[in-house]
């Protein structure tokens, strides 16, 4: 019950909504100005709606499916906003709109997919977060795709989430579901020959998901296969003393570990509050101690986004809906370039924030409660001591019994 005014202080934050049921398809006329396609494989571990307009729901499947789906972008529009159509069909000439569905049976069909749609062997992978239908993860990856410019394949992999504030628990369960199926489209994408390198982009509690999937196949294989070489993580929601563990235990070599933290991330206040206080990756202050120091030795770039302001009220989605982030990953976290030298472009405001907090402010720390709690949580609640994790980073990777 302690939950219920968190939950009453979000859906005071949170928009409307919009328009539910945008996946059935709509025809490109002549009529309509020229649009922008981005097309896109997406594998679900989702439960199939049986409903054209919906697809799949928020219930779980033993299955996964693949689906080829292309969305139609108007050209009129802000870089960062996804533009929901405010009554259906949607019109392409204003609204984001699917044009294209295609149900694919077999793994071949897949793979014919993906080489049809190759670029430059690049492979992108988005794993959407908490409280997203899957129309929601559809559309931002299209609009990530769009305006970020990136030169990769994209692959969506949504998993069930209820879509519902009061889902937390059966969420973050559901990322635990689906984790050896990501890690199996993981190593799918990596046995095939034109793919040269994947990178995985993962928001919120989709970072756990993604950890999870990782750190099995490091388990597996004693190690991440060396074709995963980006992971970028956004808004991590995940305990900074597990995330350690998880990144230890998927052996080494590691990836190279992109992190976006905003201490302004107000959703991420609020799972802190319902996770036991126990402060989120998404929202350390990367340049302070313990954090600093961790991180840097760890080899993870932080980036904070605290300063950057965009649309978001929660401020939980800033790497999409700013227009200089979201280029910044697509023109160079996609291409491997560092973010710590002198040729960052992108505005004077980013830059300084930038440049500010990516000097090789590599990884894990402590649990430094965040200021957004102030406004939720009783005063007298005392905050956090930051945890030691230094330890966890020096162990064994592989777990040993306990003995006598």
């Amino acid at each position: 019950m302690r939950t219920l005014p968190v939950f009453a202080v979000l859906l005071s934050l949170c928009s409307c909504g919009h328009p539910s049921g945008v996946m059935t398809p709509v025809a490109l006329t002549a009529s309509v100005p020229k649009t922008s396609q981005v097309e896109m494989l997406v594998a679900t571990t989702r439960q199939p709606s049986g409903d054209p307009a919906t697809l799949f729901n928020g219930e779980r499947s033993p299955k996964p499916y693949l689906t080829d789906i292309a969305v139609s972008i108007p050209p009129k529009r802000a870089a960062g906003t996804v533009q929901w159509p405010k009554r259906l069909p949607p019109n392409p000439a204003t609204d984001f709109a699917v044009t294209h569905v295609e149900h694919l049976e077999t793994r071949a069909e897949g793979r014919a997919w993906f080489n049809q749609h190759l670029k430059d062997g690049h492979a992108l992978v988005f794993v959407h977060g908490f409280n997203n239908k899957y129309e929601d993860s559809v559309f931002r990856l299209a609009q990530i795709v769009h305006d970020s410019g990136m030169d990769a394949t994209p692959v969506l992999f949504t998993w069930p989430s209820r879509a519902r504030l009061t889902a937390y628990e059966y969420d973050k369960e559901s990322t635990n579901y689906s984790r050896t199926a990501l890690e199996q489209a993981l190593r799918i994408l990596a046995q095939d020959p034109s793919v040269k390198d994947i990178t995985i982009l993962a928001h919120s509690m989709g970072t756990w998901l993604a950890m999870e999937s990782l750190r099995q196949m490091g388990i597996r294989d004693g190690h991440v296969n060396p074709k995963i070489r980006d992971v970028i993580l956004a808004s991590p929601d995940i305990d900074i003393q597990v995330f350690a563990k998880q990144f230890v235990e998927m052996g080494t070599p590691h990836p190279k570990f992109t992190i976006f933290v905003s201490q302004d991330d107000r959703a991420l206040a609020v799972s802190s509050l319902i996770t036991g206080k126990v402060s989120r990756l998404g929202a350390i202050d990367p340049s302070k101690e313990p954090y600093r120091s961790r991180l840097e030795e760890a080899g993870i770039t932080a980036i904070d986004l605290t300063e950057v302001k965009t649309g978001d009220s929660l401020n939980h989605g800033k790497f999409a809906e700013s227009p200089e982030i979201v280029q910044l990953i697509g023109q160079r976290l996609m291409t491997g370039q560092t973010l710590t030298d002198s040729n960052i472009t992108f505005g004077e405001g980013v830059a300084a924030v930038v440049g500010g907090t990516a000097q090789t402010v590599g990884k894990v720390a402590g649990t430094a409660v965040a200021a957004p709690l102030t406004i939720i949580e009783q005063p007298s609640r005392t905050a956090a001591r930051p945890a030691n994790v230094e330890d966890t980073l020096r162990a064994d990777p592989q777990s040993k019994p306990l003995t006598n």
